[in-house]
């Protein structure tokens, strides 16, 4: 099995913004976060130093407009790097679970690298924003980056009452998930873990 370590690199640009990522799923959870919003950039800077993956991540996006944009066009860049770094998924775990606690809240996210995109989201908030963020967006990140990165994604709250930790225990949990799931377990000897040859399709 390679120790070559798993980068994706992508750069996105359209009339509404301008996208510059970078992955390493073989890091140590440094990232260098920038979207212009700032509950998105704690949110995924939590989400690589959970997840061991090092993320680089600028974004110039039409803020003037709305947050959707920058949003969504982030989470599909970092869907697509993360699937770029994870080739043709030889070695890799494939499956993570984690129940992440966070003070009163507790939610548990599950997720396959299938190739096969779904999202099932059991989750919500009694506040329109945290921080400048609308938090009707959080779904749609997690929607894209399942959609992109060839997830099937479950992401569900169990019980809590602060929109903070809520959220925050959400994108925590999608991180150990995916730590384990991209992890190279060297009893696979590098075989794609499928008994298709092949993920996705």
């Amino acid at each position: 099995m390679s120790d070559t370590p798993r980068i994706g690199t992508i750069e996105r640009k359209t009339a509404e913004t301008e996208i510059a990522i970078r992955v390493n799923l073989d890091g140590t959870g440094t990232y260098d976060v920038s979207t212009g919003i700032g509950f998105l950039d704690h949110m995924v800077e939590q989400f690589s130093k959970h997840s061991l993956i090092d993320v680089s991540m600028k974004v110039r996006g039409d803020l003037h407009v709305d947050q959707h944009h920058t949003t969504e066009d982030s989470a599909i860049a970092l869907g697509q790097a993360l699937s770029d770094a994870l080739g043709d998924k030889a070695g890799i775990g494939r499956y993570g679970s984690a129940y992440s606690p966070m003070d009163e809240t507790l939610s548990r996210v599950s997720l396959d690298i299938s190739g096969r995109p779904y999202l099932v989201w059991k989750a919500g908030f009694t506040q329109e924003k945290l921080g400048e963020w609308d938090t009707e967006l959080i779904e749609h990140w997690f929607h894209s980056v399942a959609q992109t990165a060839g997830l099937t994604l479950h992401c569900e709250l169990l019980y809590g009452t602060n929109n903070h930790h809520i959220c925050e225990s959400l994108y925590k949990g999608f991180a150990r998930a995916m730590r384990i799931a991209v992890e190279r377990d060297p009893r696979k000897g590098g075989a794609i873990p499928s008994t298709k040859g092949q993920l996705g399709g």
